[in-house]
Parts: C-alpha cells; structure tokens; sequence
C-alpha cells in the first residue's frame, strides 16, 4: 500500500522547520573580547506545526480518490539576553528592562555572596594579625 498524500506534506514542512531552528539559534555564538570576556546571546524560540488534508471521492469513472491538503509552520525567534562570562563572574544581561522585584534579587546574588566572603576573609586576616 503506498503512503498517503499527507505524509509528503509533513515531512516537507518537519524538515523546513529543522533547517530554521537548530541549536544555535537559541544558544548564539560565543564573542570574546579583547579583555578575555565572552559574550554569549541567548534567544527564545517558538514555532507552531500545522497540517490537514481531505480525500474526495472521484468522479464515477474512476477508481482514484482525489486529495486536497496543505501544511504550514510559522517560528517567532526573540533575543532575550546575553550571558557574560568574565574572569571572576557569570551574568545575565536581559534585553529588556522589564525585570521583577524577584529578578534583581537573583542577580543581586552573587554580588552580595562577593562581599560576604570579603568581609570573612578581612575578619580572617584581622584575626591572624593579632
């Protein structure tokens, strides 16, 4: 038994849309700079599938019944950031400034972790001295 007409049709698009997102297009490429920083974008990918199709019946000297179908994708790809990777930390820069009382505490983290362990680390030095 041969395949059905809209097998075709989803395999054309399925391939199309791997083509058009991979993991790159999430993950960008890493940049460094001239300081030894890397740059690395960060984008949101989504993407819709859709596919349909009808036989219909022939005309009455005919045996084949006739098809009529169509598929389609869409993909919306968005920059949501860069991630900073610097000799002594790791940050993400969002593209948007629409950041939540919750966000700034996450990224105020390991600013706050930085100096707790200063001040240990004075507390330990200021210790020994004496």
């Amino acid at each position: 038994m041969s395949t059905h007409p809209i097998n075709e049709l989803m395999t054309n698009v399925m391939s199309n849309l791997k083509q058009m997102v991979d993991v790159n297009t999430i993950v960008g490429s890493p940049v460094e700079t001239a300081d030894g920083t890397t740059i690395i974008p960060v984008s949101k990918v989504g993407f819709g599938f859709a596919a349909g199709g009808s036989d219909f019946s022939a005309a009455k000297a005919e045996a084949d019944a006739h098809f009529g179908g169509g598929s389609g994708a869409g993909v919306s790809i968005a920059p949501i950031g860069f991630l900073v990777v610097s000799k002594d930390q790791i940050r993400m820069i969002p593209v948007t400034s629409t950041n939540s009382a919750v966000d700034k505490l996450v990224d105020y983290i390991p600013t706050a972790i930085n100096k707790v362990n200063n001040l240990i680390e004075k507390h330990k030095d200021s210790k020994e001295e004496e």
